[in-house]
């Protein structure tokens, strides 16, 4: 399999599965992931999501084997970059569930722009980012234009993105692009307890946070209040809420059921 899913404890991990070749894409393994990540999105039992790639490297991005192939038959990019990159980068960034990406190594061209659209980016330290796309003659995809300026700033974006160099996770958490490094075999369990952690908090209260921010990106202060407004009053009515403002005032822990 070419991605694996799996849940437990309201988290679905799913683990690009092609170690050998660096978990670069093919389009049959974006069909994969894309299926697997609207199962995810779509199963109430699972409120968080943890995504990782197996061996060695998260993801170098697009299987230039394949797209070498397109290129001499003269498809060009075979119409994925619609087709299976954009709904992907969509599905992980409009997902009611908060998303966790494990960097384990080498995150490239559009594997990292799919580490730059989940919620939370945890670095082993041997993990490396690159904005491959400018070495290849391409342009940015998979939202790296959008995501990475909004990370890290406009003129940082530029550079990184006209550039390519290498980012290493000591300067990629100088940058703002990692939420924690942690040694590489700590990885897994430092991922893991950040997702369980968020698969027992307030996930409806997540999914507006999420709303709200994306809102206000593009738009005015006032617009953006009465966003706020209106999710504050879908958050007012969830069972959540009320039973985390009683244990609040009973001064115990409160225990989130994601409705």
């Amino acid at each position: 399999m070419s991605v694996i899913y799996d849940v437990d404890e309201a988290v679905a991990t799913i683990t690009l599965n092609r170690p050998d070749a660096m978990n670069s894409l093919t389009v049959s393994m974006k069909e994969d992931l894309l299926g697997a990540l609207r199962r995810a999105a779509g199963d109430r039992a699972v409120r968080a999501v943890l995504l990782t790639g197996a061996g060695r490297a998260f993801c170098a991005g697009q299987d230039l084997r394949e797209h070498a192939d397109n290129l001499e038959a003269g498809r060009g990019l075979a119409g994925t970059v619609r087709a299976h990159y954009n709904p992907i980068v969509l599905s992980v960034t409009t997902m009611d569930k908060p998303v966790v990406a494990a960097v384990n190594g080498v995150a490239a061209g559009a594997g990292a722009s799919l580490a730059f659209a989940c919620d939370f980016r945890i670095l082993a330290e041997n993990a490396k980012f690159s904005m491959a796309f400018s070495g290849i003659g391409l342009a940015p995809d998979s939202g790296a234009s959008w995501t990475l300026q909004r990370l890290v700033g406009p003129a940082r974006a530029r550079e990184l993105l006209l550039l390519g160099d290498v980012v290493d996770a000591a300067r990629a958490a100088e940058l703002g692009l990692a939420t924690r490094v942690v040694p590489a075999d700590r990885l897994a369990e430092a991922a893991r307890e950040l997702a369980v952690r968020l698969a027992q908090g307030p996930t409806v209260a997540y999914a507006a946070t999420k709303r709200a921010l994306d809102h206000a990106a593009s738009r005015s202060l006032a617009d953006a209040l009465e966003r706020e407004a209106e999710l504050q009053d879908e958050c007012a009515r969830t069972a959540d809420h009320a039973a985390a403002t009683k244990a609040f005032l009973n001064k115990e822990r409160p225990r989130f059921e994601g409705r």
